[in-house]
């Protein structure tokens, strides 16, 4: 990877997808789709490809513009974080879904497992390469989790959830090796039901994380969440599960820490990992000075050395004005500048 600043700067994953290419509204109003919601696009399908790649480079130009370090391809192409990837295995039903509740207690249609979980073929690695060739800076690119999958989905075939998301780990541990080859320099995975259901995460959701990063050779991180701000609106003072990742494999480990305004104390528990440090408020289109951003991370300082935090957004960028989240993204840049001078760095 190449070198970095300290502090460096970095989208969680996704950003504001342009309202001329998915239906923005309809994506709000709704739970995030499990199952393929092809109506959500606005373009036609024989252009849709190429509008979404329109759509990458707008939103790659946008993470350039405002300062960033690390790019993502903003997850563009995505009409949820998680079903990109999971309606691409084979083993389930996407024509006859199922229904499992969302991390609200709501029911949502999600994929159908009626045989063996398996990934026929790379998912994101085109996506990869697009943001590859279009940008010098360090990219990352992000996965969901297997926990989280087989928390979205009805299974018909495993003797129980803890087996499909043992399956659901072997290919995401085989997406996350493609993703490497191709030139990835973080390769982040997303398990936002570990916050949503500790117990379950406790008892074989870690051991899924843990296989789906067994022999991974590259930067990796695990992302976990309180949920998208403009979908679940109440926020915990803590997280649920969050010192059991300190012996996990990954590398780094992204939280949010902004509008639920978390006591950073529980960072100590994760000494030895770098901390993806979720700082801007997703719940408030408003963008906050660089220097409300920056004390934010000057929280974490006493639990972490600056030298293991990478500053980032909460988590659900996508539902923001793109305005907003082009003036969020500067002002974590300007946080960034604000403390490398304090504190002497690059």
């Amino acid at each position: 990877m190449p070198s970095l600043p300290l502090l460096p700067t970095s989208l969680v994953g996704s950003y504001a997808q342009p309202e001329w290419l998915i239906d923005r509204a309809k994506l709000a109003g709704r739970f995030p789709p499990r199952v393929r919601a092809k109506e959500l696009w606005r373009v036609a399908p024989e252009t849709l490809d190429q509008a979404q790649d329109d759509a990458t480079l707008l939103a790659i130009r946008a993470q350039e513009r405002a300062g960033l370090d690390i790019l993502t391809d903003g997850e563009i192409r995505r009409e949820s974080y998680s079903n990109h990837f999971a309606t691409r295995l084979e083993g389930v039903d996407l024509d006859n879904p199922g229904t499992a509740l969302d991390r609200s207690g709501h029911p949502n249609p999600v994929p159908r497992i009626t045989g063996a979980i398996h990934r026929p073929h790379p998912v994101e690695v085109g996506d990869l390469e697009f943001l590859r060739a279009n940008t010098t800076h360090p990219v990352k690119m992000t996965v969901p989790g297997p926990f989280t999958m087989s928390q979205q989905a009805q299974n018909e075939h495993y003797p129980d959830l803890e087996a499909a998301a043992m399956a659901y780990a072997a290919a995401v541990n085989a997406e996350i090796r493609d993703l490497f080859a191709a030139g990835a320099d973080i390769v982040q995975i997303d398990e936002p039901y570990m916050q949503a259901r500790p117990d379950a995460a406790r008892a074989y959701g870690l051991a899924a994380l843990n296989a789906a990063l067994s022999g991974v050779d590259g930067t990796t991180a695990v992302h976990i969440c309180f949920g998208y701000a403009a979908i679940i609106h109440e926020r915990p003072s803590g997280y649920s599960f969050l010192p059991e990742l300190a012996d996990c494999p990954a590398d780094q480990v992204s939280i949010e820490t902004a509008q639920s305004g978390l006591d950073l104390g529980v960072l100590s528990d994760l000494t030895g990992k770098t901390i993806i440090l979720g700082v801007v408020d997703l719940s408030d289109h408003a963008v906050e000075p660089d220097d409300v951003v920056a004390a934010r991370v000057r929280r974490a300082f006493d639990h972490v050395a600056p030298e293991r935090v990478v500053i980032a957004t909460d988590c659900g960028m996508k539902y923001l004005p793109r305005q907003s989240a082009e003036g969020k993204m500067r002002a974590m840049a300007g946080a960034a500048r604000l403390l490398r001078a304090e504190l002497g760095g690059a």
